[in-house]
């Protein structure tokens, strides 16, 4: 079955960075795009970014550019968020996602708490 499975949240002081990690099973990483959304309290879920299939194009959210890049390793079914220069406003929880066959699948989610 598929499985998302994704690590690396933490607390982090604002101007820090984390690294978030999203290991994939259950089907063909290499034939899918892949994406991390966030869902803070009390709001609704939004994309962050997405990566096509074979890493070659990128788009983002708006609150995020230029701070955040997706990334992804084919070899080890592995997507990654680096996330730089993190703001109070980016603390929230993050999932990783895959539309397979018409269908969303989400992880579990990790914690991200940006706060001095």
């Amino acid at each position: 079955q598929v499985q998302l499975v994704e690590s690396g949240g933490g607390l982090v002081q604002p101007g820090g960075s984390l690294r978030l990690s999203c290991a994939a099973s259950g089907f063909t990483f290499s034939y899918y795009a892949m994406s991390w959304y966030r869902q803070a309290p009390g709001k609704e879920r939004e994309l962050v970014a997405a990566i096509t299939n074979t890493g070659g194009s990128t788009n983002y959210g708006d609150s995020v550019k230029g701070r955040f890049t997706i990334s992804r390793d084919n070899a080890k079914n592995t997507v990654y968020l680096q996330m730089n220069s993190l703001k109070p406003e980016d603390t929230a929880v993050y999932y990783c996602n895959a539309l397979l066959w018409g269908k969303h699948y989400w992880g579990q989610g990790t914690q991200v708490t940006v706060s001095s």
